[in-house]
């Protein structure tokens, strides 16, 4: 009885991510061709864009694929100290302006550029690093084990936090711990200090008024249904208007100005809408199967290095489709996050394809059980 090689990729995973940006690109187009025409007077301004970043996300993917993922290892730590600089020169006057009051992105002349992304994978291979350089004594330890992390992780976060961010933190504190977890950290030092962390998340949420307000209109949007509460029953409208099987492709009508930021963070609501319950549903199955995909690869890796990667990249992804499909059903405050491999977006859409890439690079490199004859 040997152990062989398995060279070949998780096929199934390769598809499901295939099918997703084909579908976000038709969903771009869709969702925003009547605001592209009326702003750009082209009807195709955000899809020949998003066509554009999706051939060089395909590229970089299939590079990634092909490159052995232990190769990433040497540029942990660079990665996280250029990631920690640009979020820090995002706060120097000039270089960034801010949208929506917001300041996330650097301007490379027509190409704009969002740190945080970068940071989101540095921090991740940072951690898949650094856990597996240390004995599982270590590990195991609050002091040695989840506190250099953690300090890392807070770095990140409150960096990302005072652009203001809340979503993408929250996302790197849901990996963060997800890895420690499977690294090998105990659940109850992990969740002792997740418990500690309420009630100065709870400080942070109320002490801006834009986040007290976005909470109170997700409690009660209809009582200010003009402006905080604008965004979700608009969203809620369009889901609604779907039914079960959609009005149509291309058909939406809450695309006509009223539903804001159709093609990012509220494109969900544009699919529930033309494609319907029906719709939605095979997206978020999708997803369910990309979710079950990367865990069973981060399963059967055959190293530590590569099961926390491959668990890390997958909650990366998970973790900003849950919150963005709860974000435009209602089940959370209204935030900015996008839908990944759907939204309209170039630099997100890359850096996701970055880590499948890696992720396949893992599945190519599990071993099986093979009787040898």
């Amino acid at each position: 009885m040997n152990r062989l090689p398995v060279k070949q990729p998780d096929y199934i995973l390769i598809a499901i991510i295939l099918v997703l940006i084909s579908f976000g690109i038709i969903m771009v187009f869709s969702s925003s061709y009547i605001m592209a025409d009326k702003w750009y007077g082209d009807s195709f301004y955000f899809f020949t864009r998003q066509l554009f970043s999706a051939f060089i996300a395909l590229l970089v993917f299939f590079v990634t694929m092909k490159i052995d993922y232990h190769y990433w290892k040497k540029f942990a730590i660079p990665l996280l100290i250029v990631s920690i600089f640009l979020l820090l020169i995002l706060y120097l006057p000039g270089v960034t302006r801010y949208v929506r009051g917001a300041r996330r992105w650097i301007y490379l002349g027509p190409l704009p550029f969002q740190p945080s992304e970068l940071a989101k994978v540095a921090l991740i291979l940072y951690i898949a690093d650094c856990l597996t350089r240390k004995p599982a004594r270590d590990i195991d330890t609050f002091m040695r084990g989840i506190l250099p992390v953690f300090v890392v992780t807070a770095i990140i976060f409150l960096l990302v936090f005072a652009q203001p961010d809340f979503s993408t933190g929250i996302v790197i504190l849901a990996c963060s711990f997800i890895m420690l977890y499977i690294g090998g950290s105990q659940i109850t030092q992990l969740f002792t200090l997740i418990a500690s962390l309420g009630p100065l998340g709870t400080i942070l949420i109320l002490m801006k008024e834009y986040r007290r307000v976005r909470l109170l209109s997700f409690l009660n949007p209809w009582e200010d249904p003009l402006k905080s509460g604008f965004h979700i029953i608009q969203s809620l409208l369009a889901l609604g208007s779907g039914g079960l099987g959609g009005v149509g492709i291309a058909e939406s009508r809450q695309k006509f100005f009223y539903l804001p930021d159709q093609h990012t963070d509220f494109i969900f609501s544009i699919i529930g809408e033309e494609l319907g319950f029906i719709g939605a549903s095979i997206v978020i199955i999708l997803f369910l199967i990309f979710l079950w995909r990367g865990f069973s690869i981060a399963w059967r890796a055959k190293d530590s290095f590569g099961s926390l990667l491959a668990a890390g990249f997958t909650s990366l992804i998970v973790f900003q489709v849950l919150i963005n499909i709860s974000v435009v059903t209602k089940i959370i405050p209204t935030t900015g996050i996008t839908l990944p491999f759907i939204s309209y977006g170039g630099s997100s859409l890359i850096i996701i394809m970055f880590c499948c890439g890696i992720i396949l690079n893992i599945s190519k490199n599990i071993t099986v059980q093979d009787e040898v004859i």
